[in-house]
């Protein structure tokens, strides 16, 4: 497989697909670009080696259509800035090819919004699933995203994916785009490959003992994650609003937390794949309960199978946080996805903060530590602790996917697998 370490980008045009999809406030100015960052070293490689760069990427969900609010044109500047370079704007990304063309080296374009064209994400428009159309309207959007793709790809010379975070959809741009270079012409970019290895730390090269943490409000959400880990890990901790489905379903009382009643057999099915395995399953037996959902409610620390009507659990108590902390001591792997509460409000990030200072503890230690899902990172960078750990994933659902066991699109399309 071609690295971009390995390739020789002088007099050559790239196209890069990059994840350029940051927050913006209503005036349009970038309120995180932590993304653009990531790029960045990628971008520069390409540049820096006499070549010509062409980025594309995705903002927000225009569904299809063009939407002033999702257009990429916002950002110009501020890719100019921190590549150093003025960047050129090519207002329609299928409709670039002179502009791509006149390109010399050490320029730039960014090409406006991919998925203002249906194509990119290969989905039928305006036509129900139901439909009994649906099949043939299918068939043919498949034939305009290879059209689509193709189209983008005759831009360059080469072709990097550095977009991690959408390297689970067969996108035009992420997947399907690769079929028309050869294999001494893709690659994968900085980050992506940071992050591919990042994740084979968590599943193939696993250093005992493997804990891992998963949170958030839903068993449903995770359940594909928990079973795939359940053959890996020595310690898995389940936090965060899960924790009363587990509660419930042991009989316990909950009052009015989140609990999923029709996943009661499922959480009792997880406790008995754990025993039979032999994974210590760590499940919170206290919690931090407020009489309403917000940050100054009032508040109680009870037993999380026993909270009162008209209270709710919103973060781990302290006895589950030493439980948690000592199920992560010592340990030599940690993943991390899911916060323990509602750490956005600030009286209720205790649980939150106790798994972060743990996880931080053990990678000083020796640990690989791998934190990933957008609440957890937003977690770590809360609570100012980012360089503590080994790695920060930048892909939500990509990184979840491929915790799960599935091939990634993106990933394949380069690796010819």
């Amino acid at each position: 497989m071609m690295t971009i370490d390995n390739y020789n980008f002088a007099g050559k045009k790239a196209i890069v697909r990059v994840d350029f999809n940051v927050p913006l406030n209503e005036e349009g100015k970038i309120t995180d670009d932590t993304r653009i960052r990531g790029a960045l070293p990628t971008l520069k490689k390409v540049l820096a080696e006499g070549g010509a760069l062409i980025i594309m990427s995705h903002m927000g969900k225009p569904k299809g259509k063009v939407n002033p609010k999702f257009s990429l044109s916002q950002i110009v500047d501020a890719v100019s800035e921190k590549l150093g370079v003025a960047v050129q704007f090519a207002p329609d990304c299928a409709k670039a090819a002179e502009a791509a063309a006149a390109l010399k080296a050490g320029e730039v374009l960014l090409l406006e919004n991919l998925r203002y064209y249906p194509e990119e994400e290969g989905k039928p428009v305006g036509i129900d699933k139901e439909d009994p159309a649906y099949n043939d309207a299918k068939k043919a959007m498949k034939e305009s995203q290879k059209e689509f793709a193709k189209t983008l790809a005759s831009y360059a010379d080469c072709y990097i994916n550095d977009a991690f975070g959408t390297a689970h959809r067969r996108h035009a741009s992420t997947a399907v785009i690769a079929d028309y270079f050869n294999e001494d012409s893709k690659m994968l970019g900085y980050l992506m490959e940071k992050e591919v290895q990042a994740v084979d730390n968590i599943l193939k090269d696993i250093k005992r003992p493997f804990t891992a943490i998963m949170g958030g409000s839903k068993v449903s959400t995770k359940i594909g994650i928990i079973e795939n880990l359940m053959d890996k890990v020595d310690n898995l901790i389940l936090c965060g609003g899960m924790t009363y489905t587990f509660a419930k379903a042991q009989g316990g009382n909950v009052g009015n937390s989140i609990c999923e009643m029709d996943k009661l057999d499922l959480a009792l099915n997880i406790i008995e794949q754990a025993k039979a395995k032999g994974v210590n399953l760590v499940l919170g037996t206290d919690c931090v309960a407020g009489d309403d959902f917000k940050n100054d409610c009032n508040t109680q620390v009870c037993p999380a199978n026993a909270i009162p009507e008209g209270w709710e659990g919103l973060d781990a108590g302290p006895e589950t946080q030493k439980a948690f902390a000592a199920a992560i001591e010592g340990a030599k792997t940690i993943l991390w996805n899911g916060p323990a509460g509602v750490f956005e409000f600030d009286n209720f990030t205790a649980g939150s903060r106790a798994i972060a200072e743990a996880i931080a503890k053990a990678t000083a230690e020796g640990a690989f530590s791998l934190i990933g899902g957008g609440d957890s990172v937003a977690c770590i960078n809360k609570f100012g602790m980012a360089d503590q750990v080994s790695y920060i994933s930048t892909g939500g659902g990509a990184l979840l996917e491929a915790i799960e066991g599935k091939v990634l699109p993106g990933v394949a399309a380069i690796k010819g697998e």
